[in-house]
């Protein structure tokens, strides 16, 4: 059985993005036990295939899914998951509490329970929900937004630089849209930062927009801000967020805020190490990737997590389903972001 481009592209996607840690379990659990990293970068209805590199260099290992063959699109992340929880097993690794059964959850990625700013309003209630066995809201995020993932159709875009097939001027162009998207969303977040339901996500060491301003200016020159422009997606985004700090709408923002940096300090780190392998770079052309100021990015992340539950247990039911759908719509304009880029792309060589 083999899979349509698309829903490959999708899952690999998705996994190198946002479950870089997971794809190094499974590889190390199941044929590469020394493995130093690992892309997800095949999927058919007898196994999934990853990228590995290790002592011997770069290979590819497939590795069979443990409920046997599958032919149908939501059973990749049931096996996926599968994956995960038998790699804990087999290394000894406690496998994250959403992730204890694999028929029940089905998304493989971590929730921290340390808070960065103290305990706000909220955060004793989400301690009780989790203890009482509801889902973390953190959790409820990550599988709502599944399906938005893979919904990629047309978005080659991302894969061809992640699989090390695009050039500079892909990567020139694609840090061109940051440019634009981070130029709306930090001065929405400058705008909310006040705001009690937001400040706990407003990090300095977030911020991007002078590593960015950087990057241009080593990649393209100088004049780079009069030789760039933002695809008609990266327009619409860029309004969108904007839009939503002229509200004052502190957990929509939080929607775009979440779908950007913590995708930045996951799959975005392993874009950095692609692109500066294929193309050369060293810090300069790739700073918007350096999050050192952060300190340990797992830690960061289990944290930032802590305050989406602690988010979530302040918002009732209605704003919690409308704070899920800007979730969403922040996947779709990410996903349009590449379509169009993928477009423009075809045009020149055309």
């Amino acid at each position: 059985m083999s899979f349509a481009d698309d829903v490959i592209a999708a899952v690999t996607g998705h996994m190198n993005g946002d479950h870089p840690e997971d794809n190094l379990l499974i590889v190390r659990a199941f044929g590469a036990p020394d493995a130093v990293s690992s892309r997800m970068v095949g999927v058919t209805g007898e196994a999934g295939v990853w990228l590995v590199a290790d002592a011997a260099g770069e290979r590819e290992v497939s590795i069979p899914w443990p409920g046997g063959s599958i032919s149908e699109r939501p059973q990749i992340r049931r096996e996926v998951v599968a994956l995960y929880n038998a790699a804990c097993e087999k290394l000894g690794v406690p496998a994250r509490e959403e992730h204890g059964s694999a028929s029940t959850h089905g998304d493989a990625h971590g929730h921290g329970d340390a808070h960065p700013h103290g305990a706000p309003k909220g955060r004793h209630a989400a301690a009780e929900s989790e203890a009482s066995g509801e889902k973390p809201f953190s959790a409820v995020i990550r599988e709502s937004s599944w399906s938005d993932h893979s919904d990629s159709e047309g978005a080659t875009f991302m894969e061809d630089i992640m699989r090390g097939k695009g050039t500079l001027q892909d990567y020139i162009d694609l840090v061109a849209q940051h440019y634009y998207m981070y130029e709306a969303l930090e001065e929405s977040a400058d705008r909310l930062a006040a705001d009690p339901a937001f400040a706990p996500f407003h990090v300095a060491g977030l911020v991007r927009m002078p590593a960015l301003e950087a990057d241009l200016r080593h990649l393209v020159g100088d004049d780079w801000r009069d030789r760039i422009v933002p695809v008609p997606a990266t327009v619409a985004y860029a309004a969108r967020m904007r839009e939503i700090a002229e509200e004052g709408w502190a957990a929509g923002l939080v929607a775009h805020h979440y779908t950007r940096y913590l995708g930045d300090l996951s799959g975005g780190q392993m874009i950095a190490k692609r692109v500066a392998k294929q193309h050369g770079l060293d810090r300069d052309g790739i700073a918007f990737y350096d999050f050192e100021a952060l300190g340990s990015l797992v830690d960061f992340k289990n944290e930032y997590r802590a305050s989406l539950d602690a988010l979530g247990a302040d918002l009732d039911e209605q704003e919690q389903s409308r704070m899920l759908d800007e979730v969403r719509a922040a996947y779709a304009f990410n996903t349009a972001v590449f379509i169009d880029l993928g477009k423009a792309r075809d045009t020149v060589a055309a």
